[in-house]
């Protein structure tokens, strides 16, 4: 049995339901990617799922029991969050903020213990911000905070990981750099669930692609399975080549030109001849 699942779920903010009598399952040891439009549910499917919201109706599911029914330590011992746009305190280090993710194994009667230090010592490693432990959060680029936050996330030591658009104002090269990252942490062992707006980027790292549209689940599975172009014009309503990609042999998207665009980036369109 799946050891995170939603059932049957209305989601809502206020009078604007977002997605209703939804139900999915994560499978475990997976590295899920929830792919679709902008304003489809992906991020409220995530939140829901990381108690950050209480489903209308329906109820979410971690290893058998309901989700609400947790208390928040334990519940941080069992799964972990790298939301949107996460901040840090003001003038906060990098050491002080990943070792921040070792709170909910602490205690009134457990305090910092030595496997706290091994365990965030490991975190800083396993993402490659060592040499950053002392400099101030707000010094880091972009790449190297979301490392950071990412570190903090594994030093609180989850079976599962949710991260939501993790990408999200990286360049191409740190974006590379993180999707190979979270890989590597998915081949250790962790379940990762992460939203993403890259569908190659999807189709490259997920062994589980979950498609929404419109609050609702247009189709899952393995990327080789379901990422067709019928797929992609449902889901993005883009008309686009479905091909292999020449470095791993999954699917490859390539949008088509819109009616009326440049037969070639950056030239103008022929002229016609009379």
């Amino acid at each position: 049995m799946e050891r995170l699942r939603a059932e049957a779920v209305t989601l809502a903010y206020e009078s604007r339901t977002i997605s209703e009598g939804l139900s999915v399952s994560i499978p475990d040891g997976s590295f899920t990617v929830i792919v679709g439009p902008n304003a489809c549910g992906k991020s409220t499917l995530l939140r829901a799922m990381a108690r950050l919201m209480k489903p209308a109706a329906g109820q979410v599911i971690l290893d058998g029991k309901a989700i609400g029914q947790y208390p928040g330590r334990e519940l941080a011992r069992r799964l972990g969050l790298l939301p949107q746009s996460p901040t840090a305190p003001d003038g906060i280090t990098v050491a002080d903020l990943v070792a921040r993710g070792r709170y909910p194994h602490q205690s009134f009667l457990r305090q910092w213990s030595p496997q706290d230090a091994e365990a965030v010592a490991a975190a800083l490693a396993a993402t490659g911000v060592t040499s950053l432990a002392d400099r101030p959060v707000a010094e880091l680029s972009g790449g190297q905070r979301q490392r950071v936050w990412i570190a903090m996330a594994l030093a609180q030591d989850t079976p599962i990981l949710l991260l939501d658009e993790p990408t999200t104002y990286l360049d191409i090269a740190h974006q590379m750099d993180l999707m190979e990252l979270l890989a590597d942490l998915h081949a250790r062992g962790r379940t990762m669930v992460a939203v993403l707006h890259d569908l190659n980027q999807a189709c490259r790292f997920a062994t589980h692609i979950i498609a929404m549209r419109d609050g609702a689940i247009i189709a899952e599975g393995a990327p080789a399975d379901i990422v067709t172009e019928a797929l992609v014009a449902e889901v993005f309503g883009l008309s686009a080549l479905v091909l292999p990609d020449p470095v791993t042999g999954l699917p490859m998207i390539v949008p088509k030109l819109r009616q009326g665009s440049s037969s070639a980036a950056g030239q103008p369109a022929a002229a016609s001849v009379a």
